[in-house]
């Protein structure tokens, strides 16, 4: 069984189970006054429940996000699949126009196109129908690549986590710090952002009422001042407060690459002194709208400090989200979040079967 079938058998069973989950506790609900002790029993269907519920809603999240991109790439591909009878060079063709156009990437689509070739050889696929679970199956190995992919936050043993954001500017960086601070005080923690990028104008005062709104600290100076210095009084004062994350924004000038690079040297130097482990993340926050150049971002800020992860921001506004895919095999770094729309919950953690299925949902 493909991993097209897995995944869609993986959903079906989650929708029934949750099903069952639901009508299970309803009929014990109504016993809660009569019998304590089956209420403390059930507790673990009743967390499993919410488990569910929260995985089912962020399904739909991915589905609504990647709208655009299913219905110009995927109707594209059940187009190419009734035009023709059998595959032929022509099918594989357009089948390399499609994928190209949804911003795979080139190279990554003729390495994809070499692989299906050889398969289609190899196995004697005849059926267009099967083919189409080919494809899917081809594109989930390019991201996965037989590698283990951890795509959530690497939290430290001490306090604080510090989290380093990079990106240029204009492509969501500090909304997307708003959101994760969001996420990590819904989830307990004490959270402050770090007004590191002191060089755009209105950047600092931005990042404040973002952390009056998520109830984060806040540390940040006037317009113009030393970013390391910003950053050197932030990292203190969490280690004061007893701070469980701080994130950090930067300046995003990569049009001057050698000073940019001197600045996250010397940032990178500045959080050693203080928290000897950090940073633990650097996330660097690329614009899926800007396609192929995103990419270039990448590889750009790769050459200057080490990336661990990339959050692609806007996926939900553009038709080309194969960007996912050519990000991880052109950079070879993973993305471990993506934004599907404006609300906080809109920023997820990336999960490439919730991604295959927002992305192929209409072929299942």
């Amino acid at each position: 069984m493909g991993i097209f079938s897995k995944i869609k058998n993986i959903f079906k069973k989650e929708e029934n189970h949750l099903e069952k989950e639901n009508t299970f506790f309803d009929e014990k609900e109504e016993n809660l006054e009569e019998d304590s002790v089956t209420v403390e029993e059930n507790s673990l269907s009743i967390s499993s429940d919410s488990s569910l519920k929260k995985d089912k809603e962020d399904v739909k999240i991915y589905e609504k996000g990647l709208t655009k991109t299913r219905e110009n790439f995927v109707s594209k591909l059940i187009n190419l699949t009734n035009k023709y009878h059998k595959i032929t060079e022509e099918y594989f063709d357009e089948l390399e126009e499609i994928l190209i156009m949804a911003d795979i990437g080139v190279n990554t689509v003729m390495d994809f196109m070499e692989r299906l070739r050889k398969r289609v050889k190899s196995e004697k696929i005849e059926d267009l129908e099967y083919l189409k679970e080919v494809i899917v199956d081809e594109l989930f190995i390019i991201y996965v690549n037989d590698e283990v992919i951890v795509n959530k936050i690497h939290f430290s043993e001490e306090k604080p986590t510090v989290i380093l954001f990079v990106g240029v500017n204009g492509v969501g960086k500090t909304t997307t710090i708003a959101k994760m601070a969001s996420m990590f005080h819904d989830e307990g923690k004490r959270v402050m952002m770090v007004a590191g990028d002191t060089f755009r104008a209105g950047a600092t005062k931005q990042l404040q009422e973002w952390a009056e709104r998520t109830e984060s600290i806040f540390v940040g100076k006037e317009e113009g001042v030393d970013p390391s210095s910003v950053i050197y009084d932030g990292l203190q004062k969490a280690l004061e407060e007893e701070v469980d994350v701080v994130l950090i924004d930067t300046a995003g000038r990569l049009q001057n690459k050698v000073n940019l690079m001197k600045e996250l040297e010397k940032i990178n130097k500045v959080i050693g002194k203080v928290i000897p482990s950090g940073p633990h993340e650097t996330l660097l926050i690329i614009d899926a709208t800007t396609g192929q150049n995103g990419i270039s971002q990448a590889k750009a800020f790769k050459e200057i400090t080490d990336i661990t992860g990339i959050v692609l921001t806007k996926l939900d506004g553009t038709a080309k989200g194969g960007i996912v895919l050519a990000i991880k095999e052109s950079v070879g770094i993973p993305v471990k979040f993506i934004g599907l729309g404006e609300r906080k919950e809109d920023l997820q953690v990336f999960d490439i079967e919730k991604y295959i299925y927002g992305l192929f949902k209409d072929m299942m």
